[in-house]
């Protein structure tokens, strides 16, 4: 619980801002998801490339555990919403609640806190796969309209072409002049805080009463996305660390950015809000007993 608190406490005191800010000013939501979408977190995705000391190569297999679990995620997803005959409102919010982890402003301090430096490099490289996948397929899979039409949403999108950009800096070993980066930087720093005071503002406006539907979705982001994140971890023979990496980003809560996505995309987005809550204040007692059960895995 301790190492857990530097974690969530801030994060609650900007959501609890966003709340007030919600209440008190005539702001307008969807200015705020399209800065956040469009400015941003391309910033936020460019300087990660660019600062991370791990090299994307040395985390092949983690990222490719990244991918599987979150393809399976969505594999099930689908087949659920079909069985069970859900609205394409409640399927794509279902998607986005469970797809997208908070492993940013929530999973960097946990894997520092539990892993150190070496777990936090390697967790900066599954939080730029995970930012790719919201960022540059999320807006097509919330969405939906088919393979074509979503492709078209995504190159019109920035962040596929801030991720390109941030490769190949990373690739020729560029160095911005003029300390350009630390203006990339500060752009990149303000788009979880503003994130975080846009879900706040729609809190303001939704009655919060965690009830069953918010449970079983929390549940199943904080418990089984990280099961299937072993799974896909032990098939592919990661080393300790990658592997507690791997699930421990996997049971982060649901991300933030999930309610930006579904603010502009589509999707119930009462239902993210309130999901994004309950599965934050539940981590408090399921991290907890992930960090006990990593913690017992031999060191490779």
């Amino acid at each position: 619980m301790t190492t857990l608190l530097p974690a969530v406490l801030p994060v609650g005191l900007i959501i609890l801002i966003g709340f007030i800010v919600g209440r008190t000013l005539p702001l307008q939501r969807s200015t705020l998801s399209q800065l956040t979408l469009y400015t941003l977190s391309p910033a936020l995705v460019v300087d990660g490339l660019y600062r991370t000391k791990l090299s994307l190569a040395s985390s092949s297999k983690l990222l490719l555990g990244f991918a599987l679990t979150s393809i399976t995620i969505y594999s099930l997803v689908w087949l659920v919403s079909r069985v069970f005959g859900l609205n394409p409102t409640l399927s794509r919010a279902i998607t986005a609640i469970i797809m997208f982890p908070n492993n940013g402003n929530m999973g960097l301090p946990v894997a520092t806190f539990a892993l150190g430096a070496a777990g936090l490099d390697r967790a900066i490289i599954y939080m730029l796969g995970s930012s790719f996948l919201m960022f540059c397929f999320g807006p097509a899979i919330i969405r939906g309209n088919g393979v074509i039409e979503g492709f078209k949403l995504t190159l019109r999108l920035p962040l596929l072409w801030a991720i390109l950009f941030g490769i190949s800096l990373r690739l020729f070993s560029v160095k911005l002049p003029w300390e350009l980066d630390k203006g990339i930087q500060q752009l990149g720093a303000a788009a979880i805080p503003i994130a975080l005071i846009l879900l706040g503002m729609q809190l303001s406006q939704t009655r919060f009463q965690p009830r069953i539907k918010e449970i079983v979705l929390a549940i199943a982001r904080l418990a089984i996305a990280p099961l299937i994140a072993y799974c896909f971890g032990r098939l592919l023979q990661l080393d300790s660390l990658n592997l507690q990496v791997l699930i421990l980003q996997s049971a982060m809560p649901t991300a933030v950015n999930s309610f930006v996505l579904v603010s502009e995309f589509g999707g119930d987005k009462d239902l993210v809000a309130r999901a994004i809550v309950t599965s934050t204040l539940m981590s408090f007692v399921t991290l907890p007993i992930v960090l006990t059960v990593l913690m017992k895995i031999p060191q490779t």
